[in-house]
Parts: structure tokens; C-alpha cells; sequence
């Protein structure tokens, strides 16, 4: 069975986003990026919701022949990955999908931002893995990616500082 994980940079706070969908308070560097790049390669299946898909494939698909090498890699991966897209505009169920992707052979399942999608996956107890990184900043109000929920008990199994103050943490569902 392949391991669906979550992977969102969020506030100390635990917001995805501040008032007015603001993300501006992200840090990334380089040292994050070679971080994280390493586990997003062992994904052969990116779960995206409606908008953080419109956003990657307005940005990713111009990176193959531009940028630096990390970004061309990144996004040849990002080209030859599978996609699956949450939408209310589709017919697709996006739970049943995921649960099915879930039973087939394969490397991890990434979801990628997207908290409205993330929620719904939680509340279906698809999410085997989150894959946070924790900002150096208080947003106070805006967008966070567990708002209510049921207690769910998880387990540290890997964690990075990085010289910005960005904490990599993965925790695993303990079930």
C-alpha cells in the first residue's frame, strides 16, 4: 500500500495562509529546496487541489529549460509525474480516487498545499504522513490547515533545522 502524505510550509501558528490568501511570510532557500526535493522525488503521484494545480502548471511547465539546475530537475519531475486534480467542477471523487491510487502499486501519493483538499483527506483518514514546514513567523488570522478535527496521534520520524530558522518536520499517523 503506497503512503499518501501531505506537504504544506505553514506559520508557527499553523496557518497555510494569512488574510487575503497571503503566503508571503514562506522562506525558502536552497538548503530547503535540496531538502525537500529529496523527499518529494519518492512520489510518483501529486495530488493537487483546483488552484495549486492552476498555479504549477503556470509556472513548472517554463522551468525545464530555465532556471537553476534544482528547478530544471524539478520541474522535469513535476511534467512526468501523475497528476490527479481535486475540483467542485469535476465528477471526479477525489476520496474514492485517492483511496483507489492508495490500493495500487506505486511510490508515495504528495498532496501539495491545497487545504481544503488536505481537510477533506484528513476528515477520510487517507493521510498517512504530513511533511510540514514549520515558518519562523506569527500570522495570526487567515487560512490554517487543521481547523477542527478529531484528535489524531502522530509520530516524529524525521525533522531538519535549516539556517533560515524554517523547521522540516514529517510526522506519520499512528493508527
Amino acid at each position: 500500500m503506497r503512503n499518501v502524505i501531505s506537504l504544506a510550509h505553514l506559520s508557527l501558528d499553523g496557518f497555510m495562509a494569512g488574510p487575503n490568501a497571503d503566503m508571503s511570510f514562506i522562506s525558502m532557500n536552497q538548503e530547503m529546496i535540496d531538502h525537500i526535493y529529496l523527499l518529494i522525488r519518492t512520489a510518483d503521484l501529486a495530488v493537487y487541489g483546483r488552484i495549486t494545480y492552476e498555479l504549477m502548471e503556470s509556472y513548472w511547465p517554463g522551468q525545464v529549460d530555465a532556471g537553476t539546475p534544482l528547478e530544471r530537475e524539478h520541474a522535469r519531475w513535476y511534467m512526468a509525474v501523475d497528476k490527479l486534480v481535486a475540483s467542485r467542477r469535476s465528477k471526479v471523487d477525489i476520496v474514492e480516487a485517492v483511496r483507489t491510487a492508495k490500493q495500487a502499486a506505486g511510490g508515495d501519493i504528495m498532496v501539495f498545499a491545497s487545504p481544503t483538499l488536505m481537510q477533506t483527506l484528513i476528515a477520510a483518514d487517507l493521510i498517512d504522513a504530513y511533511l510540514l514546514t514549520i515558518q519562523p513567523v506569527l500570522v495570526g488570522s487567515g487560512l490554517k490547515l487543521f481547523p477542527t478535527m478529531d484528535r489524531q496521534h502522530l509520530a516524529l520520524t524525521d525533522s531538519h533545522t535549516f539556517s533560515n530558522g524554517v523547521i522540516s518536520a514529517r510526522y506519520t499517523v499512528k493508527r
